[in-house]
């Protein structure tokens, strides 16, 4: 029999756990969060070079899987959630850099991936189950339409939006509010960093998880963030077999899920080289990189708003990685960038070579404009379409941004969404009422 991979809480809790628990539960049961108790090791020659981005997936997730009743069917869930490209797009105005487009996917952006995959193995775990599970989500803008997306009208599902009123782009904002059925928008009148300490609170109340069965779709969610390893896996291995050389990655980085990501590719033995985080005003990461201690602080607003956390959740995992500060200062490089140069990045390269980036992508743009020429092959890892920003990028760049087909349909329904204060008690309080006129509302049905 196969031994499976367990896994544990970043905060020392004794349990080991399975990745259906895992993947059910989304936090820990002491709040922290889970990671496997050891990096699995492969190799470039473990992987089909011909392979599609779902077979990549496949043979880089198969350990973390192994055992588990979710196995057999991991080609199955990497084929369903994996099914538009994720291409590795040469830059035309400089040879040595390309844009990994993450943005193909139902919401235009890179969430897209870690939710269908999420939503994929929810439908086998809860194939039989009786009581519905609410998955609370907190957003800084792209999070919560992606996994309304990926599970909307899922039976025995039901989802809860937490996001900053006024701190995300009207379209995200409408795509937030506008699917309905089993998807719930809550607009909160405080930060990105409160909705996700809102979450972490109901999440672990076992009181409430008796009365509302709760988990995540954040990356706080290590069944979110495990597929993202696989678009960083299938560019560098692509790259690899073209040139023979590690690809070295800039990641725009909020709450440090997609970064850590990256990371973690590389830790288990990718050609993946040097990894550059792009964060924006918010500087929490780039003071430590730079040699402060970690301080984790309030967001503040910029126009990159999906980024805009003060405190990342997922710096927890990169600490369980590196747990020592001289070490993990070593594995990665981090700068801020202000926006003021993200207007600057966005206007120069619409006006001089006709490439169109959204706020986030500009970040990363922006640190590969002022390294240079380093001699070093570099993929700009492109989180969102433009099009999500129109109301930052077109005054900017002075023309419309074709919208995806995709988005075009989300903007085209009605959408609404609740208000809430960023109270912990208030949210516990609406899902214990939502639960019960459900319930009620199922009952008299």
């Amino acid at each position: 029999m196969i031994e499976p991979l367990h896994y544990r809480s970043t905060r020392g809790a004794k349990h080991a756990a399975r990745i259906e628990e895992v993947i059910a539960a989304g936090l820990a049961p002491d709040g922290g969060l889970y990671v496997p108790e050891a990096l699995p090791q492969l190799d470039v020659a473990d992987f089909d070079p011909d392979g599609s981005l779902a077979d990549t997936a496949t043979t880089l997730l198969d350990p973390f899987f192994r055992g588990s009743s979710l196995a057999g069917e991991l080609p199955a869930i990497c084929r369903e959630a994996l099914n538009f490209d994720i291409p590795l797009r040469p830059l035309a105005y400089r040879q040595d850099a390309s844009l990994l487009e993450l943005f193909h996917g139902p919401s235009a952006a890179f969430k897209d991936v870690g939710a269908r995959f999420l939503a994929a193995c929810f439908r086998r775990l809860r194939r039989h189950a009786e009581a519905p599970l609410t998955i609370l989500v907190a957003t800084s803008g792209d999070t919560g339409a992606a996994v309304a997306a990926a599970f909307h009208r899922q039976p025995g599902v039901r989802v809860v939006i937490l996001y900053p009123d006024g701190r995300v782009s009207p379209r995200q904002a409408h795509q937030l509010g506008c699917f309905g059925d089993n998807v719930q928008a809550l607009r909160v009148d405080g930060t990105f960093d409160e909705c996700q300490r809102m979450v972490k609170a109901s999440l672990n109340d076992a009181s409430l998880q008796a009365r509302v069965p709760l988990s995540s779709a954040n990356s706080i969610s290590l069944g979110r963030l495990l597929p993202q390893m696989s678009y960083y896996a299938h560019a560098s291995l692509a790259w690899w077999h073209q040139h023979r050389a590690p690809l070295n990655f800039i990641v725009p980085t909020g709450n440090l899920g997609n970064a850590l990501a990256c990371v973690w590719v590389r830790d288990m033995g990718l050609p993946v080289g040097e990894i550059h985080l792009a964060c924006n005003a918010n500087a929490t990461l780039s003071d430590y990189f730079d040699g402060s201690p970690y301080s984790p602080r309030p967001a503040v607003a910029t126009l990159a708003n999906a980024m805009d956390v003060g405190a990342p959740s997922n710096f927890e995992r990169l600490r369980w990685t590196y747990p020592h500060d001289h070490e993990l200062r070593l594995q990665l490089h981090a700068s801020s960038v202000d926006d003021n140069a993200i207007r600057d990045t966005i206007v120069r390269h619409a006006r001089d070579h006709d490439e169109v980036f959204c706020p986030h992508t500009a970040t990363a743009v922006h640190l590969l404009d002022n390294m240079g020429v380093t001699g070093l092959p570099w993929a700009v890892v492109s989180t969102a379409h433009p099009a999500k920003f129109d109301s930052v990028v077109e005054p900017l760049i002075g023309r419309r941004i074709e919208v995806p087909p995709a988005l075009a349909t989300m903007l085209q329904r009605p959408a609404h969404a609740e208000p809430m204060s960023a109270s912990d008690d208030v949210l516990k309080a609406w899902l214990d009422k939502n639960l019960e006129v459900r319930s009620t509302a199922a009952a008299t049905g």
